[in-house]
């Protein structure tokens, strides 16, 4: 175990380094030009995950961060994803050059033309869920794209007249300051580890570890979960969480995940198949799963994810497991071999074993490829 830490250790700050190296280079020379080039896909990929707001020239450059530190619109009614739009479009303009001038239109494009509405992941949840930030991603393209060409955007786009501060309700402020220098949140970058929403990871893990304290599984008479506010928002407090009819529903329902979780000793795509999430056991099972708001838990977030998750037993004892930081969490991080070991369940049957394990080397030795082809060839799905 000790060896495995050191080894663990070591990776992650060689990885760091090289990380700090690559990001605090000003200026890149790219060997290929346009999304065929891997350092240039390898360096706005770093761009687009760090959040900030700064007046470069005349440019004010809105970047994709994690949990949105400028300002949250998703209490206001507006989806995540329309922050997606600004990095793409950011992002594609980084790829294709584009001057200043263009790179403002392109954000300009974006932020009209690509506000999205919560609606998309409240209620009864549709494919449309699982396609709104790539949809978002799509436009943000298209705006650099039509920038390219010479489309003007309406401006300014953040703090007009009727620009995105009025109508999402939020204020950006002069947030600059907090954003000086390198791009590095891709360095405090959180991976899931099992297939389903992001703030039910640490209650997946709580509920996996408590079963291995249960002998009879149908001892098991309720379940009570403590999680922060955007966790029980977002997952934990409307009626269709607890008789999810559609995977996207039950992915993003945190009494179903975490039940499931204890049931099966397990979440994979299989507990997200209709037999599964509509099984009248399971629904008879979640009326016996509460969630709750915990205030600590709250004052934790973003910087950590917790759950605490409690199971009652016929015999009228309480088990409790809290998880802050579940497994992927920046704070947690996975080694390669997990990382691998998630892809390798994802992709079957899509891919065989042994096709996957192409794509895996592939990845990882994607710095020394010379561009994008042989890649894109290996994940397409005949």
């Amino acid at each position: 175990m000790k060896s495995r830490a050191r080894s663990r250790e070591k990776s992650r700050r060689n990885f760091r380094r090289r990380m700090e190296r690559q990001l605090s280079e000003r200026r890149i020379k790219l060997r290929r030009t346009g999304l065929r080039s891997r350092r240039a896909v390898a360096f706005v990929t770093s761009i687009s995950m760090t959040l900030i707001c700064r007046k470069n020239r005349r440019i004010r450059v809105i970047i994709f961060r994690r949990h949105f530190d400028a300002a949250s619109i998703r209490a206001r009614g507006w989806d995540h994803v329309t922050y997606g739009a600004f990095s793409t479009a950011l992002a594609s303009a980084k790829l294709m050059k584009l001057d200043p001038e263009k790179t403002r239109h392109a954000l300009n494009i974006a932020g009209v033309g690509c506000a999205a509405m919560r609606q998309a992941r409240v209620g009864e949840l549709s494919h449309w869920k699982g396609v709104a930030f790539a949809d978002a991603a799509r436009r943000g393209v298209y705006s650099a794209l039509l920038a390219r060409s010479g489309m003007t955007g309406p401006a300014p786009i953040f703090e007009g007249q009727m620009g995105f501060e009025k109508q999402l309700g939020v204020s950006l402020g002069d947030v600059g300051e907090k954003f000086k220098g390198a791009p590095a949140m891709i360095l405090n970058t959180s991976i899931k580890y099992w297939p389903a929403e992001y703030h039910s990871q640490s209650a997946i893990e709580a509920a996996l570890f408590l079963r291995e304290q249960i002998e009879d599984l149908s001892q098991v008479k309720a379940m009570t979960i403590e999680s922060h506010d955007a966790s029980v928002d977002i997952i934990g407090s409307e009626p269709e969480k607890w008789k999810p009819e559609t995977r996207e529903t039950a992915d993003h329902s945190l009494p179903y995940i975490t039940a499931i979780a204890l049931i099966d000793g397990e979440v994979t795509e299989k507990q997200f198949q209709p037999d599964r999430f509509m099984d009248p056991e399971i629904w008879k099972f979640l009326e016996n799963v509460k969630v709750e708001r915990n205030t600590e838990l709250s004052a934790m977030y973003p910087g950590a994810v917790a759950n605490i998750v409690h199971v009652d037993l016929a015999d009228g004892k309480r088990l409790t497991k809290r998880v802050d930081y579940p497994l992927g969490h920046a704070k947690n991080r996975l080694e390669d071999f997990e990382v691998e070991k998630k892809f390798l369940k994802l992709v079957q049957p899509t891919f065989s074993r042994d096709h996957a394990a192409k794509i895996i080397e592939h990845v990882w030795s994607m710095d020394e490829q010379r561009d994008l082809h042989h890649l894109m060839k290996l994940v397409r799905v005949h």
